[in-house]
C-alpha cells in the first residue's frame, strides 16, 4: 500500500503561481512513476504531467506544458508540481497518483494510488 497526501493548492489570482506537494509513505517511493491528475466540476480527471521513477523523464498535457513543472525528490518520497501563469481554466481539484511501473501513465484507470486532492481555484 502507498499512501499519498497532496498539499498546497488555494486561491490565486491569474498569471499567479502555486507549488503542489505530495509525500507517499508505506513503499518505497522510488519503484513509482508519479502523475498529477486534475478535475474539474463536471468534467472528467485529466492527465496534468508525470515524472518516471528516477525524475529523468517528465510529460505534460498540452495545456499545461510551458507553464507547469513536476519534479520529484525521492530522498524525501515527495513528488512536486510547480504551476506558474495560472489561468480560470486551471482551477480544479488536483490529484497526485502512483503506479508500479518503469512507464509513465497518463490514464487515470492505470493508477492504483491516489491522494485525496488539493483544490486550485484561479480567479481573473
Amino acid at each position: 500500500q502507498v499512501q499519498l497526501v497532496e498539499s498546497g493548492g488555494g486561491l490565486v489570482q491569474a498569471g499567479g503561481s502555486l507549488r503542489l506537494s505530495c509525500v507517499a509513505s508505506g513503499r518505497t517511493f522510488s519503484r513509482f512513476a508519479m502523475g498529477w491528475f486534475r478535475q474539474a466540476p463536471g468534467k472528467e480527471r485529466e492527465f496534468v504531467a508525470g515524472i518516471t521513477r528516477s525524475g529523468i523523464s517528465t510529460y505534460y498535457s498540452r495545456s499545461v506544458k510551458g507553464r507547469f513543472a513536476i519534479s520529484r525528490d525521492n530522498a524525501k518520497s515527495t513528488v512536486y508540481l510547480q504551476m506558474n501563469s495560472l489561468k480560470p481554466e486551471d482551477t480544479a481539484v488536483y490529484y497526485c497518483a502512483a503506479e508500479d511501473s518503469a512507464d509513465v501513465p497518463v490514464r487515470a484507470t492505470l493508477y492504483h494510488y491516489w491522494g485525496q486532492g488539493t483544490q486550485v481555484t484561479v480567479s481573473s
